[in-house]
């Protein structure tokens, strides 16, 4: 298991992992935005899933976008249609250009809160320079703490 060489993707928040395709919004399902996996989060605490730049955080702080040193873009958006609250519940805690390790909290927000005033609080982590990049394996059901995805350059 994650024996081959590439870059390990971690889950940004505790909560339930899930394939990409059980996301209840379908242009994240379908993966036209990128190719990944979604976590269910259990608490409103949202952390770099790798090491390296912070290379978008959303004006909304609904999203971020981290780029691994191998230039892996890593999306975690937070939520389904969470751009609507124009950043209402979410604090940030880094700012674009700062490096960040894995496990830096990027972005807070209420869980309780916000839950009842979007669709979903499921949160996508997305490959979103996927014609460099390919995911080489997927561990859906990993434990706390361990890669869900690696990836490659192709």
């Amino acid at each position: 298991m994650f024996k081959k060489k590439g870059e390990q993707i971690f889950a940004p928040t505790a909560g339930t992992v899930m394939a990409l395709a059980d996301v209840p919004d379908p242009v994240f399902a379908s993966g036209a935005v990128g190719e990944g996996f979604a976590v269910e989060p259990s608490e409103g605490s949202f952390t770099s899933p790798v090491d390296g730049e912070l290379i978008l955080v959303a004006k909304t702080l609904h999203a971020f976008a981290v780029r691994t040193d191998g230039g892996a873009e890593i999306l975690v958006h937070i939520g389904m249609d969470t751009v609507k609250l124009k950043g209402a519940g979410f604090t940030a805690h880094r700012a674009k250009g700062e490096q960040v390790k894995r496990g830096d909290v990027i972005i807070t927000c209420d869980l309780a809160q916000m839950t009842p005033l979007v669709p979903s609080m499921v949160t996508p982590v997305l490959l979103t320079n996927g014609k460099d990049f390919a995911i080489a394996e997927t561990e859906i059901g990993a434990a706390d703490g361990t890669p869900i995805i690696t990836v490659r350059k192709k």
